[in-house]
């Protein structure tokens, strides 16, 4: 099989080393711009599942990369004065300039044509081949030559990538205050004389601190007296080193027929959680194994071996991107975190991108957890604390037992809350949903008596009402001679095929704020330690709330009028929880920015907490629903809004719910739970 690899990186030489290790014959030219010894950037990290990859690919290979390896294992956090130091995290890394070297050398002994300094403008310079392989980079100039559906947007803070000559023994995070906010770097060792050193910050502070307009001199300046205490008197190094914008980069297809993107030509991820040159090793490692599986013998066989090498790769992409996207925007909005105490900061940023967890930093580092878990337990003085989902929540007057959330049975839980509950007969969601908590028919006595507190939710399903119970499908309406009139914010029904509702008027929304009200003072005459009030998913008060449903500016007015006269029924001693929908998850609808200002508004008003929800505004919403998918807008509206939070969202383990306690992403926990 003839083979054109346009880019000579990590991505294109480790294919070519790999193809021609599987079949000799393979004819393996690599066409490369730039000189052999050219290249941007420091030193590249490898996590040690990675390396199992390598060294099972081409045992040759990985013996000369590891062996000129930087290894460490902790990670060293420093903020607000103090360095807290998490060891078991197992980091290698190597200068990019000697892994491209080795690389080089790999591919010369195998007989791979290396072609540097050679400019190629337009792909019909490129020779006729079988296999066209697109590693070049970022700016593919393959890519942009054919339709991928190529989607590329700006990702995180503005940074720029240095090198200094002090040899760290950690990876190190430094957060540095200035007057124009928050400015951080990322820094680790790949050699015994060098470290790299990222420094990063949001766009509106690399403006405001003048850094879009200094030489690279004075940039350098800038950040070496910033960071002269972490510096400790040696310099920045700078390799043509630019302030940019990260892209991300995704595509409807890797390849069109005969040509295949590889590496960061398919994707990129963003470099706060390393992993460009791993992904890029990577789909080598995926592409040539496809060839060996399906052959070369025919186009059939290509385009086989195309389609292997996509459906093994997408799915392990599109996790590692999700995982850099909320790694990203972590170091966006770190500033908002800058209120935690310093070891749960330190706790929320291992645990950003959702790939290390509570029980995971515990196997890596013991002693980092136990002091945590004191520290967030309120007992730095004991020798043991109990984990965060048993450590009792002190919400205003009223004391949680501990941090589980259910709907239903108590079992073990510190709170357990009601289903929803209408506060009239036309607010029902279904025919169904019981009417008023003062029934009688709510244990709660029983509830007690289980050692847990109880929480009446209280709604009026609003333009999502009148529909079949769950179990024969969601929002099917009922039978015109069966359902009752609905009322929204606005006359949009919710779906196709739902009742349009009246726009409620003064009239309605004066009856409505007294049943609420009235539905207030009777959940807590019959007990009830904390009351809900269900601003969330489309349901009558949530439509007040999304441009989508209410097309009036003062959108807040009616919700807060229904808070006001709630607070004013239910004893002030009791906390008062508003369910919210933070994110309508549809063009044109509230944004997260919007509910962290909705959140910020109901606290004000008297709310102890929100408990965060999103989508379902709109039946043709497209949220993505993933194990914990609340969570990063759980910990947006406990930082920005500075209210405690209530999340869900498919948490299902006990070490899910620590891991989002501990990272001060949120306050209380629902567990999903199999009935």
């Amino acid at each position: 099989m003839k083979v054109c690899v346009l880019g000579a990186g990590p991505a294109g030489l480790y294919l070519s080393i790999l193809l021609k290790r599987a079949d000799p014959a393979h004819e393996i030219e690599i066409f490369e711009r730039n000189a052999p010894g050219a290249t941007f950037g420091w030193g590249v990290v490898f996590s040690e599942e990675t390396l199992g990859e390598l060294r099972d690919a081409d045992y040759a290979t990985f013996l000369r990369i590891t062996d000129t390896f930087a290894r460490w294992d902790a990670i060293d956090i420093h903020y607000r004065g103090e360095v807290l130091r998490s060891r078991g995290h197992g980091f290698s890394a190597i200068a990019r300039k000697k892994l491209l070297a080795i690389l080089q050398e790999r591919c010369r002994e195998l007989g791979v044509v290396l072609h540097f300094e050679t400019t190629i403008d337009d792909p019909a310079q490129l020779p006729e081949a079988d296999l066209v392989v697109a590693a070049d980079g970022v700016n593919s100039l393959l890519r942009r030559s054919r339709d991928f559906g190529t989607r590329s947007a700006p990702q995180g803070c503005k940074y720029i990538w240095y090198g200094t000559d002090l040899v760290l023994d950690a990876f190190r995070f430094s957060f540095a205050e200035t007057e124009h906010g928050l400015i951080q770097t990322h820094s680790y060792p790949f050699d015994e004389h060098t470290s790299t050193v990222i420094v990063e910050c949001p766009e509106p502070t690399w403006r405001a601190a003048g850094l879009d307009r200094m030489s690279d001199e004075e940039s350098i300046a800038f950040c070496e007296n910033l960071f002269a205490r972490d510096l400790a008197g040696h310099r920045l190094l700078s390799n043509k080193s630019a302030w940019l914008s990260f892209p991300r980069i995704r595509n409807r297809r890797w390849s069109d027929g005969n040509v295949v993107l590889l590496g960061d030509s398919a994707h990129t991820a963003h470099f706060s959680i390393g992993s460009g040159t791993k992904l890029a090793m990577e789909d080598a490692v995926a592409l040539a194994n496809a060839f060996v599986r399906r052959g070369h013998h025919d186009r059939a066989a290509v385009r086989a071996a195309l389609v292997d090498y996509e459906l093994e790769r997408r799915p392990m992409v599109d996790r590692f991107q999700q995982a850099a996207a909320d790694s990203a925007g972590y170091f966006e909005r770190v500033r908002h975190h800058t209120g935690l105490p310093p070891r749960q900061f330190a706790v929320n940023l291992l645990t950003r991108s959702g790939r290390i967890s509570h029980a995971n930093l515990a196997v890596r580092d013991p002693e980092f957890v136990r002091r945590a878990d004191l520290d967030f337990a309120g007992e730095p003085d004991r020798l043991f604390a109990p984990p965060p989902f048993l450590t009792p929540l002190q919400l205003g007057k009223t004391l949680i037992p501990n941090r589980l959330v259910v709907t239903g049975e108590p079992r073990g839980a510190g709170l357990v809350r009601t289903e929803p509950i209408a506060v009239s007969e036309d607010g029902r969601i279904t025919p169904d949903t019981p009417v008023g908590p003062g029934s009688g028919s709510w244990p709660v006595d029983s509830v007690h008596e289980a050692g847990a507190l109880a929480m009446a939710c209280l709604t009026h399903a609003g333009r999502r009402g009148a529909t079949r119970p769950a179990r024969f499908g969601v929002d099917v309406p009922l039978p015109s001679d069966e359902a009752w009139p609905l009322l929204s914010a606005s006359a949009v029904p919710f779906g196709p095929l739902s009742q349009v509702p009246k726009a409620a008027d003064d009239e309605d929304l004066a009856r409505i704020r007294d049943q609420f009200a009235s539905a207030a003072a009777e959940a807590a005459t019959a007990g009830f330690d904390l009351l809900e009030l269900d601003f969330a998913q489309g349901r009558l008060l949530a439509s007040f709330l999304s441009p989508l449903t209410n097309p009036a500016e003062d959108r807040l007015r009616f919700p807060l009028e229904v808070l006001t006269a709630c607070r004013e029924v239910w004893p002030d001693e009791r906390p008062l929880v508003v369910r919210l929908t933070v994110t309508d998850w549809a063009p044109r609808g509230a944004t997260i920015d919007d509910g962290v200002a909705y959140a910020r508004a109901f606290a004000e008003a008297g709310a102890s907490m929100i408990h965060v929800e999103a989508g379902q505004t709109v039946a043709e919403s497209r949220p993505v629903y993933r194990r914990g998918f609340l969570t990063t807008i759980s910990d947006r509206v406990r930082a920005e809004a500075g209210v405690p939070t209530l999340v869900g969202g498919h948490l299902t383990t006990t070490d899910e719910v620590n891991t989002v306690l501990a990272a001060g992403r949120a306050d209380l926990c629902l567990l999903s739970l199999e009935t």
